[in-house]
C-alpha cells in the first residue's frame, strides 16, 4: 500500500508536468475552498435583479415556482448562479444595482439582462461597465468598512458589507457572451459574426486581467450555450428546415457559437501563465445544455421547443403579458414549468437550470476537471 506521504508529492509532480493548475493540490483545495463570497458578471442567464431594479421590472409569472413572486430573474425560479451559491453554502446574490434590501456581505451580482462583453447591443451595462462597477464597489465598501471599524460601529453595518480581506478569497464567475453573438446574428451575416469573435474575447481577457489586478484569484468562466437551440432562434430562422440539425436546432448558429467557445477556451489557456497566481476554470456549459435539449424526453422533459411562458402565434407575446387573438387569450403560463426546458423561449426554467448545475458543479465539464468547491489557488 502506498503511503499518503509518498502519494501526494507524486501526484503533485504529475499534475505540474501535465500543466494542471496548482489549485488541485493546495491544502485549502483538498478541504474545499470555503469561498466567503461570489462576484458574478453576466447577462440575463445570471441576473438576479439588476435590470429589474434599474430599468424594466420583471413581471409575474416570473419567479412563481420558487420565490412565489418576481425576483428580478427571467425564470420561474432559480438560476444556475443560485445553485452555485447553494453549493457553496452562501446566500443568493444581491444585484449591485438593487438598492432595496440588498446585502453584499457574501458578494454581489453585476450581471444585467441584455448585457454583452462588448459595448453596444441590448444593454448599456456591458462587461466593461460591470468591471468598473466592481472596482468602485470594492473601493467604496473597503473605505466604509474601515471607517466604521475605526468608529467601532460594527453592528449592524458589518453584517451587510463585504470584508476587505474576502475580495482575494472570493470566487469570480462569468456567464456572458450570449448577447454578443445573438446581437451579431440580428445585424450581421455569419462570417461577420465569426470575424468579430477575437475582438469580443479580447475584451473578456481585459476584464479578467483587471480583476486579477484588483486581487481576484479564483475564476469560473462559462462558455456560451447553444443559441441555435433556443425556441425563438428556431422560430425566427427563416430558412428552416434545411438549417435544422437532428435535434431541431439551428445548425449554422450553433457552429458559430462553437467557434466562439473554441477560441474562448484557447484564451483561458493563454491567460493561465500570464496570471500565475490565479486559477481559471473553463466550463463547457454548451455541451451540457445541448445534451439536455437533445435528450429532453429521456431526461423527463417535454419537447424542448415547447416553452412555458409567453407565446408566438404569428407574433411575439412576452412572458408576463397577454394578447387576445380571434377571441382566444394567449400568453398564459403553462401549468407545469418543471416539465419544460425553456421558460420563455429564450431563458431556461428552474428545473432545467438545476439539471444543468448538477452536471457542471462537480467539474465533469470543466477544464481542468475541478469541482467548483476546489477552485482556489
Amino acid at each position: 500500500m502506498v503511503s499518503v506521504r509518498l502519494f501526494y508529492p507524486s501526484l503533485f509532480l504529475f499534475l505540474v508536468l501535465m500543466g494542471v493548475p496548482r489549485v488541485v493540490m493546495c491544502g485549502a483545495s483538498l478541504r474545499g475552498c470555503e469561498f466567503p463570497a461570489i462576484y458574478n458578471f453576466g447577462d440575463s442567464n445570471s441576473d438576479t435583479g439588476g435590470k429589474s431594479a434599474s430599468m424594466t421590472e420583471v413581471l409575474p409569472p416570473n419567479g412563481e415556482t420558487f420565490f412565489g413572486r418576481p425576483s428580478g430573474r427571467y425564470c420561474d425560479g432559480r438560476l444556475i448562479i443560485d445553485f452555485v451559491a447553494e453549493k457553496l453554502k452562501l446566500p443568493y446574490l444581491s444585484a449591485y444595482l438593487d438598492s432595496i434590501g440588498a446585502n453584499f456581505r457574501h458578494g454581489a451580482n453585476f450581471a444585467t439582462a441584455g448585457s454583452s462583453i462588448c459595448p453596444g447591443g441590448y444593454s448599456p451595462f456591458h462587461l466593461g461597465i460591470q468591471i468598473s462597477q466592481f472596482i468602485q464597489f470594492k473601493s467604496r465598501t473597503t473605505a466604509l468598512y474601515h471607517e466604521l471599524s475605526s468608529n467601532r460601529k460594527t453592528p449592524p453595518f458589518e453584517s451587510s458589507l463585504p470584508r476587505p480581506r474576502d475580495f482575494s478569497k472570493a470566487l469570480y464567475t462569468f456567464d456572458i457572451g450570449h448577447n454578443d453573438i445573438a446581437y451579431g446574428f440580428q445585424n450581421l451575416n455569419f462570417e461577420q459574426v465569426r470575424a468579430s469573435i477575437p475582438n469580443i474575447l479580447n475584451n473578456l481577457t481585459q476584464a479578467v486581467q483587471q480583476l486579477y489586478e484588483e486581487g481576484a484569484r479564483s475564476f469560473w468562466i462559462h462558455n456560451t450555450g447553444p443559441l441555435g437551440c433556443l425556441p425563438y432562434s428556431v422560430i425566427y430562422d427563416q430558412s428552416k428546415p434545411n438549417n435544422l440539425d437532428q435535434s431541431g436546432c439551428v445548425k449554422p448558429q450553433n457552429e458559430v457559437v462553437q467557434e466562439f467557445n473554441r477560441q474562448l477556451k484557447c484564451k483561458v489557456s493563454e491567460l493561465r501563465p500570464q496570471l500565475p497566481h490565479a486559477t481559471l476554470i473553463y466550463v463547457d456549459i454548451y455541451s451540457v445544455k445541448y445534451d439536455l435539449i437533445s435528450n429532453a424526453k429521456n431526461r423527463g422533459f417535454v419537447d424542448p421547443m415547447n416553452f412555458c411562458c409567453g407565446s408566438y402565434y404569428g407574433y411575439h407575446i412576452d412572458c408576463g403579458k397577454k394578447a387576445v387573438v380571434n377571441g382566444t387569450v394567449y400568453g398564459n403560463p403553462c401549468d407545469r414549468p418543471s416539465m419544460h426546458i425553456s421558460w420563455d423561449g429564450i431563458h431556461y426554467t428552474e428545473a432545467a437550470n438545476q439539471w444543468i448545475a448538477s452536471h457542471i458543479l462537480n467539474g465533469s465539464f470543466s477544464d481542468p476537471p475541478v469541482s467548483i468547491e476546489q477552485v482556489c489557488f
